[in-house]
């Protein structure tokens, strides 16, 4: 009999030997944190409509930049309703990190010439460490080449010279929405009268409206705290469309700005929407990848 209890123990202590094993490597196993995740695509290209967006191009990545805005609708059938008119910017953008990007371009408007590095400092995450927005540091400087009138005083070089600094901090509210805030500073080296100040603060605003898989509502404003002192000069306001196609964006818009640098959209806008001084325009650019991925190399080299 104590043989017979002695075996059925044995087979007691076989049976529950592995859920035992089971809850001790659970008890001490060590729990998955969840990923992160980074978030993409706030904007769809690098710039809202004239100003910058929270966007970089990729790493390695050159993108050939063409801004075009006709003349204003007000100048009536005469001038095509501002088709007979042009201002451009081409721009030459270059990826150096995946968070680091500098630009040069050159405007027909007033022949300027400006150039611009972004740094993203910050990202918006979600996952395992939640980060509520993104946020990256733009600094501009820009030449206006064209002739001046001749006067008594002759211009210095420098004095052709201003600077834009800005802070750019986004949101991406979901695939549908997103919102961005521009802090901007700037100074001109050169102003009209001694009375007039050299330093300039502004805010932008911008926003994206997802209306289909490949169509988006874009808003951009920037609102003047100072301001120049003439008063043709207004806030810049721009609505436009971004198109996807094939990988790229095409973007179409409306703006009320004849220039495309900070300086001009910015403090020097004239155009008024309530008189009709609005510009149809579109961005597009064409990308060329300059240094490729490691992981998309060659083994051989090539």
């Amino acid at each position: 009999m104590q043989k017979f209890n002695l075996y059925y123990a044995w087979l007691l202590l076989l049976a529950v030997a592995p859920f035992s094993l089971q809850a001790q490597v659970d008890l001490f196993a060590e729990k998955e944190e969840p990923i992160t995740d980074i978030v993409t695509a706030t904007f769809k290209t690098t710039r809202v409509v004239n100003g910058h967006s929270i966007e970089n191009v990729g790493k390695g990545i050159l993108d050939f930049r063409i801004l075009h805005r006709f003349g204003q609708f007000s100048d009536g059938a005469y001038n095509l309703f501002g088709l007979d008119q042009a201002s451009i910017r081409l721009g030459l953008d270059y990826g150096i990190t995946k968070n680091w990007m500098v630009g040069i371009g050159r405007s027909t408007f007033e022949k300027q010439y400006d150039a611009f590095t972004k740094i993203r400092l910050l990202s918006q995450t979600t996952g395992g460490r939640e980060f509520p927005l993104s946020l990256s540091y733009a600094a501009t400087v820009i030449y206006k080449s064209v002739k001046n009138p001749t006067t008594a005083y002759v211009p210095y070089q420098s004095d052709r010279l201003s600077y834009a600094h800005q802070l750019i901090i986004a949101r991406k509210f979901g695939d549908y929405f997103s919102f961005q805030v521009t802090p901007t500073y700037f100074h001109y080296n050169l102003v009209q009268t001694q009375t007039t100040p050299n330093d300039f603060m502004s805010v932008g605003l911008a926003s994206r409206i997802r209306i289909s898989k490949r169509v988006n509502l874009t808003g951009e404003y920037y609102y003047r705290i100072n301001k120049l002192p003439n008063p043709d000069y207004k806030d810049a306001l721009s609505i436009g469309f971004d198109i996807e196609t094939g990988g790229h964006v095409f973007q179409l818009h409306m703006t009320n700005s004849t220039g495309m640098t900070e300086r001009t959209f910015i403090h020097e806008t004239t155009g008024e929407w309530g008189k009709g001084n609005i510009r149809f325009g579109f961005n597009v650019s064409r990308v060329f990848t300059i240094v490729k991925p490691k992981e998309f190399r060659n083994p051989a080299g090539l």
